[in-house]
């Protein structure tokens, strides 16, 4: 199965590229990732390849902020040169699903797509993980870092700013 998640962000393509490209900070980003471990770093110098726990909140009930955690572990790396992310989920029940983010130019700023291939043993699987976590997880992801992208290119082009 093979579903996708996109949104167009008013920020430039490296802007979005940086705020996501670290997942170690995502728990400090993102309000639905509860921790981000990594287990162990594949590679020596520059966009080294980690193999990370990550736990996420499903919301259930957003209002009262209940959610259900969802665990996974992945190996994670970046593409710079491509703008991309790559993950590829190690063992449990998302074994070998594979994820890649696009970060691509727009005239009007960014289009990041997040494209989750999975193919389980039992094929209806796919589409229960899917509906319940994948595309609910991956949607509330891209709001927030389009959020932060947009407010941050937002106070940097600000004729406030000292900086523009």
């Amino acid at each position: 199965m093979r579903s996708t998640t996109s949104v167009d962000v008013a920020a430039p393509p490296a802007l979005v590229f940086a705020l996501a490209r670290d997942i170690t900070r995502w728990p400090q980003l993102l309000p639905h990732y509860v921790r981000v471990d990594v287990e162990e770093r594949l590679g020596d110098v520059g966009d080294v390849a980690v193999v990370a726990r990550m736990v996420a909140r499903r919301s259930l009930v957003p209002l009262l902020g209940i959610g259900l955690p969802v665990a996974w572990r992945s190996r994670a790396w970046s593409e710079p040169e491509s703008l991309r992310l790559r993950f590829v989920h190690r063992g449990g029940a998302t074994n070998g699903m594979d994820v890649t983010w696009r970060i691509e130019p727009t005239a009007e700023g960014t289009h990041v797509e997040i494209e989750h291939v999975f193919r389980p043993r039992l094929r209806p699987w796919a589409h229960v993980v899917d509906a319940l976590f994948t595309r609910p997880i991956s949607r509330r992801t891209l709001a927030t870092f389009k959020a932060i992208a947009e407010a941050v290119e937002s106070a940097r082009t600000s004729p406030t700013n000292p900086l523009s």
